[in-house]
């Protein structure tokens, strides 16, 4: 395994630091301020008053990958070496968004970064990296299975220089977010097309264009992400220019697979992070509470539950790390394997672990007094966010079928 270049380990100390001074404290407030809102989907006084100290650390746009490194400060990062700054992001829920790193405007400002114009990427991308503005990603729908992703049915048409939207988009992370000021939505321009892959355009839709209705935010086993959130939304004859296309058009499907590798693999980073803390805090409790006159930590059960979740955090990392080395070194389509193997697995895992952790918690580890039914919640949604784990084992077992079926 390669070593983190020294970049990486300054980063990672330096943002450990702000975490302690700046984040764990502030956890309480941020949850009282975002319950006292009037509105839960306005921007929260702390949250503007930490990133303009994450701004002035010099933590800020961690995650633009070295390839774009004219586009950060610090000069980007390989996945490899982004991979342990994400994961302590993942300790705290709320604060990737300090650091201007959290999902969907990471994977939204890679796509400008790629695929946009130069014109498009000063209108939306600069005041994304600057924190300026948010943005959503529009591609899943209620009312077909959205796994296969040529099924989205949102129609894209052109009229004279015009695009015009019509359909329903749901489940839209940040679409609640009152910041949020522009959309990347992908629907169906060519549905005769024979080759089902070319039939998808992705167009960007300011969220002030007429036409689009936000139906109502949506929740995960009860929790509404606020202020982020997630939103159902009906675009009616919604009209934007020709010239808001993104590559060009029956060009969405491949954008929407540049896009998704990286992030799902963000996300696999974060939830690491929080099966550590989740970890942390079970061995803390379990020192910390006796029953039948001993410590939690000396029944055998509860040491056999600790040790389980050290080892399952120790592959979930390491898978990561592997998973990132095959992406810096040939490129995320070539990595898909990985990926897909990182995404089946992790989720899943971390879940079982927080799982544990929030039982050795007993009623308390349902509460919000600790961190770990939050993030529960994250692991478990992670599950269907970027692909449900069903076609990724579905992709995968067909490619490892293939490489080890074929005869010499």
């Amino acid at each position: 395994m390669h070593q983190h270049s020294q970049k990486s380990i300054d980063i990672l100390a330096k943002l450990k630091g702000f975490m302690e001074e700046h984040i764990y404290p502030n956890e309480a407030a941020y949850a009282e301020q975002l319950h006292s809102a009037e509105n839960r989907f306005a921007p929260l006084p702390l949250m503007d008053e930490l990133k303009e100290k994450a701004k002035a650390s010099g933590l800020w746009n961690l995650f633009v990958p070295e390839s774009h490194s004219e586009y950060c400060d610090h000069g980007g990062l390989t996945n490899f070496d982004y991979a342990p700054i994400a994961e302590e992001m993942g300790k705290v829920i709320w604060c990737p968004e300090v650091f201007n790193c959290n999902a969907p405007d990471t994977g939204n400002m890679e796509v400008f970064m790629n695929y946009a114009t130069k014109a498009q990427q000063q209108e939306w991308l600069t005041p994304l990296l600057n924190g300026e503005i948010k943005s959503s990603y529009a591609m899943t729908e209620p009312q077909v299975a959205s796994s296969d992703a040529t099924n989205v049915e949102l129609s894209i048409t052109q009229e004279g220089d015009e695009w015009v939207l019509n359909g329903r988009k749901w489940f839209i992370t940040g679409a609640m977010y009152e910041r949020t000021k522009i959309f990347i939505v992908m629907g169906k321009s060519d549905p005769n097309n024979a080759n089902r892959h070319k039939q998808q355009t992705q167009v960007l839709v300011p969220k002030s264009t007429p036409g689009i209705n936000i139906i109502r935010p949506l929740t995960t086993l009860g929790y509404d992400d606020a202020p982020i959130g997630h939103a159902e939304i009906v675009f009616d004859n919604v009209r934007v220019p020709v010239e808001n296309v993104l590559l060009g058009e029956g060009r969405g499907f491949e954008i929407a697979q540049g896009r998704l590798g990286p992030g799902r693999m963000h996300h696999c980073m974060r939830l690491v992070g929080a099966a550590q803390r989740s970890l942390e805090l079970a061995c803390q409790r379990s020192e910390s509470r006796s029953t039948f006159g001993r410590t939690l930590s000396q029944h055998q059960s509860v040491r056999e539950d600790i040790a389980k979740s050290f080892a399952e955090i120790e592959m979930a990392r390491l898978l990561i790390l592997k998973t990132c080395q095959k992406m810096d070194a040939v490129g995320a389509q070539a990595s898909r394997d990985m990926i897909a193997a990182t995404k089946i697995s992790v989720p899943l895992m971390v879940q079982t672990i927080i799982d544990r952790c929030m039982q050795l918690h007993g009623a308390g580890g349902l509460t919000e007094d600790y961190f770990m039914a939050e993030a529960f919640n994250y692991a478990r949604w992670c599950r269907q966010a970027d692909g449900p784990d069903q076609v990724h084992q579905m992709a995968l077992g067909k490619q490892i079928i293939n490489m080890y079926s074929e005869k010499p």
